[in-house]
């Protein structure tokens, strides 16, 4: 049976298919976010098969797979790669109403042109299919790329990383630019001495320095900093429960990180007193430098704790968290902005019922430097679908400028997820039809268009700055 993703797909009116089809189908894909591996790109991977792409390290199918009954060997085990598969498949019809039901759909008709629902039964003339065509050149990773016309990919990296790979990628002349984000989490783990020291270990040898005090360890993060903006990053990011906004002079911190690294580890509150003062320092790095940083809050991560001794984190068993955010966040802003340090901030929120209050507190902290300083950012992991992502856009549109809104992001470690942009925009569109055709929204191809081209791509290339190449810069 073919699939249900029809040319009008989530279109319901005929201004959503003009705005869509004239407008958003035409703009290239800014990924500003995403966790992509750059040692893929740089060597322009070539998949072995469907699973490979499509399946692998994806915790959101693991998550469907365990609910539907599906022995864990077939989702982080040793089964192979087509048992895999064949596991996935059997699991598709299941998630009906579930995001990856559109998701798998759209990634497989985009990519491969396979229109089939994805059952058992056409399971394996998919599988042949999609490896078919993954055998041909043009499915490495520089093909893909180019295929869906992708300009930007920003990816998630660690102060302690060499960044071999994103020099690797400057020198072979792909059009989509890609760029490193600055990711510092693990700077803020006194809690765990062992991690911690363990990271530490890294960052040292990263700049040759033992780290035997605050101050060095602080001089550290910094000729990171200094580094990355040297390879051409311009954002930061941060995977926060909730901001921290605990009072801490820099005696006391560095009274915590001396702790830390003779392996004690830092009490609830020293952990909240140093991630607030690191938080400011990265703030303030960030600030000098005029990049952008984005503040994830309100994951509650790896809550079972028998898959964490048996599997390791971040293998699906996260979850919202229900974090008091607004008077933390409203310190973190505000101590930014009275030291005259507060950067281009994306705020993303992962529990719904923090959108009102995260789209308020942006409005907060505009000023004049720039259009949309302070960004109500996208529905995030849990809340990436059509329902989360109608509430952000509604959110935004009801408390701040959605016409500056810089739009949609994968967050996504697959090459197929590109569809999610598709996903997005066509969502955009048929909320403003919707509105037009409610009489709420004047029926103005020329004022309805510029909002949706700046949504979908020109808002992110005016606000990030990031360089592209040529046939992107004006698109």
């Amino acid at each position: 049976m073919k699939t249900f993703i029809t040319e009008n797909f989530l279109l319901e009116t005929e201004t959503a298919r003009e705005l869509y089809f004239n407008e958003a189908a035409r703009q290239p894909i800014y990924d500003y976010h995403c966790h992509l591996s750059p040692r893929q790109i740089a060597e322009n991977y070539r998949f072995r098969n469907l699973y490979d792409i499509w399946l692998a390290g994806d915790h959101y199918k693991w998550r469907a797979m365990r609910a539907n009954g599906i022995a864990e060997r077939f989702c982080t085990g040793d089964a192979g790669d087509e048992e895999k598969y064949q596991a996935f498949v059997r699991t598709v019809p299941y998630t009906l109403r579930n995001p990856l039901y559109h998701w798998s759909h759209l990634e497989l008709l985009r990519t491969f042109g396979i229109d089939d629902l994805i059952n058992e039964a056409s399971g394996a003339l998919i599988w042949k299919s999609a490896n078919a065509q993954l055998a041909a050149a043009e499915f490495g990773v520089h093909g893909i790329l180019d295929k869906n016309r992708v300009a930007v990919v920003v990816t998630t990296d660690d102060p302690a990383d060499s960044l071999e790979f994103h020099r690797q990628i400057r020198g072979q002349g792909l059009k989509t630019r890609v760029y490193p984000a600055f990711r510092p989490d693990a700077a803020l783990n006194v809690g765990q001495p062992a991690a911690f020291n363990a990271w530490c270990g890294r960052l040292s040898a990263a700049v040759n320095s033992d780290l035997a005090t605050f101050a060095e360890f602080l001089d550290a993060l910094k000729q990171r900093h200094d580094f990355f903006h040297e390879q051409g990053c311009r954002l930061s990011d941060h995977g926060l429960e909730s901001c921290f906004a605990t009072e801490c002079d820099e005696k006391q911190a560095a009274r915590i990180f001396e702790r830390a690294r003779r392996h004690e580890a830092a009490t609830p509150e020293e952990v909240r007193q140093f991630g607030t003062h690191l938080m400011l320092f990265f703030g303030h790095l960030d600030a000098a430098r005029g990049w952008t940083k984005q503040l994830h809050l309100g994951a509650m991560r790896n809550n079972n704790s028998r898959a964490r001794q048996t599997l390791g984190p971040d293998t699906g068993f996260d979850s919202i968290g229900d974090f008091p955010q607004a008077a933390a966040l409203a310190f973190y802003l505000n101590r930014l902005n009275d030291n005259g340090d507060l950067p281009k901030i994306i705020l993303y929120n992962l529990n719904p019922n923090d959108n009102y209050v995260l789209a308020t507190m942006a409005g907060n902290f505009q000023d004049s430097s720039i259009p949309g300083k302070i960004q109500f950012g996208s529905g995030w992991w849990f809340l990436d679908q059509l329902e989360g992502m109608t509430w952000q856009l509604n959110a935004l549109s009801n408390l701040g400028l959605l016409r500056r809104f810089v739009g949609m992001l994968t967050d996504s470690r697959s090459f197929l997820s590109y569809a999610r942009h598709e996903y997005f925009r066509r969502l955009l569109c048929n909320l403003i039809g919707n509105d037009v055709e409610k009489g709420l929204l004047p029926r103005d191809a020329k004022l309805l268009g510029a909002l949706v081209r700046e949504i979908s791509f020109e808002n992110a290339r005016g606000y990030f700055g990031l360089d592209l190449a040529p046939e992107y810069q004006a698109a």
